[in-house]
């Protein structure tokens, strides 16, 4: 049996993590889909909700299952016993990034193989730093997340202009996400 672990920060899910999550249950038996509780981004949603987010919008997949994790990937990857880590890659940026991530997680695991996945070009755009800017400037995000996603979006950016939050002020860019 091979297990894939599937690691990101998912702030939030959105349908290019979904098109990879469900592309990559196609080639391994089971795929973790790995969510850091910690991490060096500014983050929109806690660790609790991205992973109940992230439930809700891979449900249908019955070999998939999300997980918090602490520490490194790669460590994690070894606990639940994956021998694949699975990333996505839609621009030459991500490349450079991923390619620096893969080798150096290769030198402290060199047990665990590194499979890049390109989504389908419906989502070569989409990270989720652009669906929350969408989100946030009240843009249709329809096509873009699962529906609840959608709804969270819309909750949380309501909650934050009732709190006398700047809206503005929220985490939209990232490195990578």
């Amino acid at each position: 049996m091979i297990r894939a672990l599937y690691p990101g920060t998912f702030d939030p899910i959105h349908n290019g993590h979904v098109d990879i999550a469900t592309r990559a249950a196609t080639l391994f038996d089971e795929l973790v889909v790995g969510i850091p509780d910690a991490s060096p981004k500014s983050l929109l949603f806690d660790t609790a909700q991205r992973v109940g987010l992230a439930k809700q919008s891979l449900a249908h997949l019955p070999n998939v299952w999300v997980a918090a994790y602490s520490g490194l990937t790669v460590m994690f990857a070894r606990e639940i016993g994956a021998s694949v880590v699975v990333r996505g890659l839609r621009a030459i940026s991500d490349f450079e990034i991923e390619f620096q991530m893969a080798l150096t997680n290769k030198k402290l695991s060199p047990e665990i193989e590194f499979v890049c996945l390109m989504p389908s070009l419906e989502y070569a755009y989409l990270s989720s730093s652009i669906l929350k800017e969408v989100a946030h400037l009240g843009g249709d995000i329809t096509g873009l997340a699962p529906l609840p996603v959608q709804t969270a979006l819309r909750a949380r950016f309501a909650e934050m202009k009732r709190a006398g939050a700047n809206p503005s002020l929220a985490p939209l860019v990232s490195a990578r996400d």
